[in-house]
């Protein structure tokens, strides 16, 4: 009996020590409830938030890929106009930023290695060339965009007046045709003024041979037929200096000049004639990098580009004879010095004017 009452005191005395009261029960129970919630917390912070960031820009994504294609449905379906219009300002936007990221790459490229506008390959100096033109013109619209709610003017006006707002990047395919038949009938209405003052310079030509060379240029022009490369090399003499050196141009040639070569003739006499030499030598450079290249290497795009922006235009001829008449360019650019770039901004007007196909 003794014995029984010793256990069982024992058994009472360890079950007060392991029972713990209410007040403890209830800090255990706290501290288990944070044992159990706080790895999978820590799971989480640490190894499934980069997983989920992945995954929320996958839907977003997603989600906005099929908003975009029901929008474009539903533009095409019940506004057909302006979502051709809307087609190519998108297609635009995204050739523009394109062609922004190649120049700064060439640029860099520049930097880097320390070339210059002038040691570049054809392309690249073509691509910086038209990119500069571009944000020329890009960046008077966001000259008069800047006021409030000036955007929605500029998109009026942007719509009334793409060829005189926009780049070549925003033209539907039948704009681009039209308007660059309209430039062109433009620098046309300045060929007959640049070849008269051309017969006025005839007598102050004081080498007999050269004075009569010009006269047979300016015959053979004037009966609609089209010069050799002889014909015109053999005037270069009388554009290095005195009467038709690039120094010695009067204002009203330059201004005909200028819109031969779809430059603004509303500057001063000094600025026109810095700018004209600063044109013609940005051309001269390329010629030499095309030379180098060659004709047969460019696109057909590139080469009617080409023609294009030395005066024939291209728009209305055939691949074989724009590649023939950028030989015969080349053939009398590369032939040239520095001093002689006045004959190659009258060649705009010399090689182009009776090409086949240009008298139209």
């Amino acid at each position: 009996m003794a014995l029984s009452r010793v256990c069982w005191a024992r058994a009472v005395l360890w079950g007060s020590a392991a029972t713990p009261g209410p007040h403890v029960s209830r800090k255990l129970q706290l501290v288990r409830c944070g044992l159990a919630w706080g790895a999978p917390r820590s799971s989480k912070l640490h190894l499934s938030p980069k997983a989920d960031v992945k995954s929320l820009i996958s839907y977003v994504a997603a989600k906005t890929k099929v908003i975009n294609g029901k929008y474009h449905r539903f533009l095409g379906r019940h506004f057909p106009r302006f979502y051709v219009l809307y087609t190519i300002f998108m297609k635009g936007l995204q050739m523009f930023w394109a062609d922004a990221k190649k120049a700064r790459r060439i640029k860099a490229n520049m930097w880097k290695h320390n070339i210059k506008f002038h040691q570049l390959p054809y392309r690249e100096m073509e691509h910086l060339r038209q990119f500069r033109r571009d944000v020329t013109k890009c960046l008077f619209l966001g000259i008069i965009s800047i006021p409030p709610f000036a955007n929605y003017l500029v998109f009026l006006l942007m719509y009334l007046f793409p060829r005189q707002l926009l780049i070549q990047h925003f033209w539907t395919p039948k704009q681009q045709i039209d308007f660059l038949d309209i430039y062109h009938a433009l620098r046309k209405q300045s060929h007959p003024e640049i070849l008269c003052y051309l017969e006025k310079v005839i007598p102050l030509v004081s080498d007999a041979e050269l004075r009569w060379h010009m006269t047979e240029l300016c015959a053979k022009i004037q009966h609609g037929t089209h010069p050799t490369v002889h014909d015109i090399l053999a005037l270069r003499q009388c554009f290095s200096n005195h009467p038709l050196g690039m120094n010695q141009l009067h204002a009203l040639q330059m201004k005909a000049l200028s819109r031969a070569m779809l430059l603004t003739p509303h500057l001063p006499p000094f600025l026109l004639r810095r700018r004209l030499n600063t044109h013609m030598a940005v051309i001269h450079q390329l010629d030499k990098a095309l030379a180098k290249l060659g004709v047969g290497q460019l696109t057909l795009q590139e080469v009617k580009s080409a023609c294009y922006l030395r005066g024939l235009n291209s728009t209305h001829i055939g691949e074989e004879k724009c590649r023939t008449w950028l030989g015969e360019w080349l053939q009398i650019s590369c032939s040239l010095k520095e001093a002689e770039l006045s004959l190659l901004l009258h060649n705009v007007v010399l090689l182009s004017v009776n090409y086949i196909g240009t008298r139209r």
